[in-house]
C-alpha cells in the first residue's frame, strides 16, 4: 500500500465523525458533504507526518472551512428548515445516518443553531457537542480560550430555552401516529389535545407553489390554536404520509409517486407537541435520499 493509499485509508476512518461535526455546524447534508471532501483535498496536499492526532487535525480543518461558510451566508428565514436526515425504524445506520447516532441531534436544536453568531455555533458544537478543549477552539476562531468560553455560553443560553423533547421513542411513536390520524380524520379537536398551547409550526416550502395537493407557502405559525388552523396543511399531505426517523426519532415522510413531498420532524415534551418542523422545499427534498 503506497502513501496516498495509506492516507486516504486513515481519512475513511474518520469520515463519520467529521461529517457528524460538519453536518452540526451547518445544518446541510450537501455543505456537510462538501466540507469534509475540502478536508480531504488538504489533507492529499499536506505533509502530516509531524502530526500525532490526525483526527483532531481533521476536525479542525473542517471546523474552518465551516466557520467561512457560515461566515459568508445570508441570513435565514424565520421558517428556515435545515436539512433532515430520514430513515425508516428498522434499517442498520447507513452513511448519512452517521451524523445521527446516540446523540441524535433534532431540527428543533439545529434551528436554534442556525440562529447563532458563527463562532457561537462553531463553539459550542465543538465543546458542548464533541468535547473538543476551548484551547483548541480558541486557536480556529482565533480568540482566547476564556473569550471562546464565553462564545459557547452564550450559545448554551439560547439553546437552553428551546423545547426538550422526550427520550421515550416508543411513546413518541404513539403521539406521532395519533398526530397523522387525526390529520387524515380531519379531527381538530383531536389535534388540539396533541399540541402544546405554545406550539411553534415552522413549514419551510423554500419558492414552491405547490405541494401534494394545493398551494404551500412558508410559514412561522405559534400557538396551539393557530397551528390547528393550518391542519389542512395535514390533511393533504396525510394520504401520503407514514411513520419513519427524522433525525433518529419519530417523525413522518410524505411520498407521492415514488417522489419525497415532505419531511416533518415533531419534538414532544411531557406528551405534547412542542414544535412542529416541516420541510417541503421541493428544490432541497430532490437531493435527500428517501428512506430505505
Amino acid at each position: 500500500m503506497d502513501e496516498h493509499d495509506q492516507l486516504a485509508r486513515q481519512f475513511e476512518q474518520h469520515r463519520g465523525h467529521l461529517r457528524a461535526v460538519a453536518y452540526r455546524m451547518l445544518g446541510s447534508l450537501a455543505e456537510a458533504e462538501d466540507a469534509v471532501q475540502e478536508a480531504w483535498l488538504r489533507l492529499s496536499r499536506s505533509d502530516v507526518s509531524s502530526v500525532g492526532n490526525l483526527g483532531g487535525w481533521l476536525t479542525t480543518v473542517v471546523s474552518r472551512v465551516c466557520l467561512d461558510v457560515l461566515r459568508s451566508r445570508k441570513s435565514r428565514r424565520e421558517d428556515f428548515v435545515p436539512d433532515p436526515i430520514v430513515t425508516r425504524e428498522d434499517s442498520g445506520p447507513g452513511p448519512e445516518e452517521q451524523a445521527v447516532q446516540t446523540d441524535a441531534i433534532g431540527l428543533a436544536l439545529l434551528v436554534v443553531l442556525e440562529t447563532l453568531a458563527p463562532a457561537e455555533r462553531l463553539a459550542f458544537v465543538l465543546h458542548d457537542l464533541f468535547g473538543v478543549s476551548f484551547d483548541e477552539i480558541a486557536t480556529i476562531v482565533d480568540r482566547s480560550p476564556a473569550a471562546t468560553r464565553q462564545l459557547a455560553s452564550r450559545a448554551r443560553r439560547r439553546v437552553q430555552g428551546r423545547p426538550a423533547g422526550d427520550g421515550d421513542a416508543g411513546r413518541q411513536r404513539e403521539i406521532v401516529n395519533a398526530f397523522l390520524a387525526a390529520s387524515r380524520g380531519g379531527d381538530f379537536e383531536a389535534l388540539l389535545a396533541l399540541l402544546d398551547p405554545d406550539v411553534v409550526l415552522r413549514a419551510d416550502a423554500g419558492a414552491a407553489t405547490a405541494v401534494v395537493a394545493g398551494p404551500a407557502v412558508s410559514k412561522l405559525v405559534h400557538g396551539a390554536r393557530a397551528v390547528v388552523e393550518q391542519a389542512l396543511l395535514f390533511s393533504r399531505m396525510s394520504p401520503h404520509t407514514q411513520l419513519t426517523l427524522v433525525n433518529g426519532r419519530p417523525g413522518a415522510v410524505t411520498i407521492v409517486n415514488g417522489r419525497l413531498m415532505g419531511v416533518m420532524d415533531l419534538t414532544i415534551t411531557d406528551d405534547k407537541i412542542t414544535e412542529i418542523n416541516i420541510l417541503a422545499d421541493p428544490d432541497r427534498l430532490a437531493h435527500l435520499p428517501l428512506p430505505a
